[in-house]
């Protein structure tokens, strides 16, 4: 570990007030990481009355809970979010800085790491402490056609975005005790070029991928034209319909919907994945799925080799079949 850094520090991301999944994914992986490294697990929380939920981020694992709470951090805003975070790294010397690699974490990290002059390592899906306080830190690479593992020996913090649903959260522990701080942070409001006007929110009723309990998910194999199919085997199931990246370059699905290394990873109870081959980059988005039922008419598909429960044979002659035998069983 270089001399005058020290500990791991997740940043906990909030969205109107409430701590997202992510923060709590981190510190799953920021508790392992700091008991390798024999250190502590720190959370930075900033926003604008988000004090009440800080003890949250103590039963998910945090030793200590640094908050920022001002009204200028009500909205995410680049700049006041950047030099709230920046004056708390700069002021505590942090080891490693973990960070989730959604729309705000993308748009921080980069920020962060070039005012801290340290590296980056973006959209992992990968993290392994050492003894010594280095951290392997792994992504896709090419295209996600092989994965990288970078270190960064001479600069710290040790920087990472990880990718959502990678990394497993703990089991809360309301018994848990903690520290939480509360730092006044000295911002420089000449800097503060932009603001809110005004808030639309979009109306999805659809579920994210990311937390559907079921996932029918659909390949090439399918074809647009058949994905009324698919759609009527979520709807008996209450399932959340995704594909391959192969579907979604057609049109077929939106990017939303992407399940593998370049879309969203997955860890629903039963994962469906028809007329989908199996390449390596769409597994390593689903594997760690409870329950995986394939269905593909090339008995020698990759996808057969982790499926808990494989059929071959045609999925637009399979799936109206299952969807009569669902219906069946929910009508008794």
């Amino acid at each position: 570990m270089l001399e005058g850094y020290k500990d791991v520090y997740v940043f906990a991301e909030t969205r109107d007030g409430k701590i997202q999944d992510i923060a709590f994914e981190l510190l799953g992986k920021g508790r392992e990481i700091a008991d390798i490294t024999s250190s502590k697990l720190h959370a930075i929380l900033v926003g604008y009355n988000v004090s009440k939920e800080a003890k949250k981020l103590i039963g998910y694992g945090a030793d200590e809970v640094i908050v920022v709470d001002d009204k200028c951090l009500e909205n995410y805003l680049t700049e006041q979010y950047v030099q709230a975070t920046y004056h708390i790294i700069n002021e505590r010397h942090p080891n490693i800085v973990l960070i989730g690699a959604t729309s705000i974490g993308r748009d921080l990290a980069p920020r962060l790491s070039a005012r801290l002059k340290t590296g980056l390592t973006a959209d992992c899906t990968k993290l392994e402490g050492e003894a010594s306080g280095a951290l392997f830190m792994t992504r896709p690479a090419f295209g996600g056609n092989l994965m990288a593992t970078i270190v960064s020996p001479n600069t710290r913090p040790q920087m990472s975005t990880v990718r959502p649903g990678v990394m497993q959260k703990l089991h809360y522990d309301e018994s848990r005790k903690g520290e939480v701080t509360t730092v006044k942070v000295p911002f420089d409001a000449s800097k503060f070029k932009v603001e809110v006007v005004e808030i639309k929110r979009e109306n999805k009723k659809q579920v994210k991928i990311e937390d559907a309990k079921i996932l029918v998910s659909c390949g090439r194999g399918v074809g647009k034209a058949n994905l009324h199919l698919l759609e009527d085997l979520a709807t008996e199931l209450h399932a959340t319909v995704s594909g391959s990246r192969a579907v979604v370059d057609d049109g077929i699905i939106e990017q939303a919907r992407q399940v593998g290394q370049t879309g969203k990873t997955v860890r629903p109870n039963v994962y469906f994945a028809l007329g989908i081959s199996g390449a390596i980059q769409h597994i390593a988005g689903m594997e760690n799925s409870e329950f995986i039922i394939a269905i593909n008419k090339d008995k020698f598909a990759n996808i057969f080799q982790i499926a808990d429960l494989g059929i071959v044979g045609d999925v637009k002659k399979i799936v109206p079949l299952l969807v009569e035998e669902i219906k069946k069983i929910k009508a008794q």
